[in-house]
């Protein structure tokens, strides 16, 4: 129930800024209104910052009821878990994982859906259960399977979906493996970001039918692209537009500390020394990452930040044989780079952005996908063109 204090921004307020920016239309309308976004928020959240990966400090409801409800009803992402219940809190955890994500990408992402009445729907990454709640409104409940591994989120889950009226399938399990009992299914929609899409996704859709997912190389940049499903089991289409989402449990990398990568030895070890004019900087923006992750594979950016503005830019290969890193200073036009290992890190990442730039700098909007039994291909303009191929291991 609202209480007083927690009136002013609400529901209406949000859905008129959703409305505004094209997010939300006429077809989402009366579900959003059936299952309001405060109904699917737990008590304790850190709101995040729309367009940005950041999060405040942790809000209570029963503490804050006010700033509880605001942050509910702005078109920002909040974090409800952290490091897997590992941290509950006061202050912030070191990895989200898990969000109420924005209500702008939760409406791009439904709408890129086209869902139909009577399609059968399955989601991966039950969250909070607005998402599930939201096509229960719109579709009914009995076509509706939602699979979320973390059992106590999908308990709670499960619960406000009770609460509010709905009933779909909610599944404890991996899913990376979707839900082979329930297929198949029309769509699929996935609120976990992937670098490879399950086989299951795919042979669980139908033909004609689509996957809406969010996928991002291993360095970095993530799109939402969606997914046709041929009849030979093979799917392919266009990316949508940046998102930022948690990546699926079962694809996540094991990142190992740099003193892995250095062997015991003070930096800058027996790292090559030489210098570069591209500023880390020009590499450091969402669709920029995006195509150098698509272009250099196993390999993972982070920055080491100094006080004054300056910072370390490293790069680290998963297999743990080779890192470089860059030192940023601001005003300079050189920079000094360190290489160590068989692969030249620095200088791929380099060519990447040179490739980058040749092509007239592509947005998320010009590259795609295509996922075949054999592995998967990314396209720029057309699946004709590819820029990189990747074997299922």
């Amino acid at each position: 129930m609202t209480t007083h204090s927690e009136k002013g921004a609400g529901p209406d307020g949000l859905a008129s800024a959703l409305i505004e920016k094209g997010a939300l239309t006429g077809d989402w309308l009366p579900a959003f209104h059936a299952v309001p976004r405060h109904l699917f928020v737990p008590d304790v959240i850190w709101p995040g910052r729309a367009g940005m990966n950041r999060q405040d400090d942790r809000v209570v409801r029963t503490e804050e009821p006010e700033s509880w409800w605001r942050a509910v009803h702005r078109d920002a992402p909040i974090t409800t878990q952290w490091d897997d219940w590992a941290y509950t809190g006061p202050g912030r955890g070191k990895i989200p994982s898990s969000s109420s994500s924005m209500p702008t990408m939760v409406f791009s992402m439904l709408d890129a859906l086209d869902v139909q009445d009577g399609h059968r729907v399955l989601e991966v990454g039950t969250g909070t259960g607005w998402n599930a709640a939201l096509l229960s409104a719109r579709l009914g409940a009995g076509n509706v399977v939602t699979v979320e591994v973390d059992e106590a989120s999908a308990r709670d889950a499960r619960a406000r979906l009770e609460a509010a009226g709905y009933e779909p399938s909610t599944v404890v399990g991996d899913g990376a493996e979707g839900y082979a009992d329930g297929a198949p299914y029309d769509r699929l929609i996935a609120t976990a970001s992937v670098g490879r899409v399950p086989r299951e996704w795919i042979a669980q859709t139908r033909p004609g039918g689509l996957i809406v997912a969010p996928w991002g190389p291993e360095y970095g940049g993530e799109a939402v692209v969606r997914l046709t499903v041929a009849e030979d089991g093979t799917a392919s289409g266009p990316f949508l537009g940046s998102s930022a989402f948690m990546r699926l449990r079962a694809q996540r990398t094991r990142l190992r500390h740099v003193r892995e990568y250095l062997g015991g030895r003070a930096w800058p070890a027996d790292g090559r020394r030489s210098v570069t004019g591209l500023s880390p900087e020009s590499v450091g923006d969402w669709p920029v990452m995006f195509a150098i992750g698509v272009r250099v594979s196993g390999a993972f950016p982070w920055a080491e930040a100094y006080g004054d503005g300056s910072y370390t830019l490293w790069l680290r290969d998963t297999a743990v044989t080779s890192w470089a890193t860059v030192d940023y200073v601001p005003s300079r036009e050189e920079f000094e780079v360190r290489q160590s290992g068989p692969r030249s890190l620095w200088d791929e990442v380099a060519a990447a952005h040179r490739w980058w730039e040749e092509q007239g700098r592509p947005g998320f909007e010009r590259f795609g996908l295509t996922v075949g039994p054999a592995g998967e291909q990314v396209w720029l303009d057309s699946p004709d063109h590819v820029v990189h191929s990747a074997a299922i291991g």
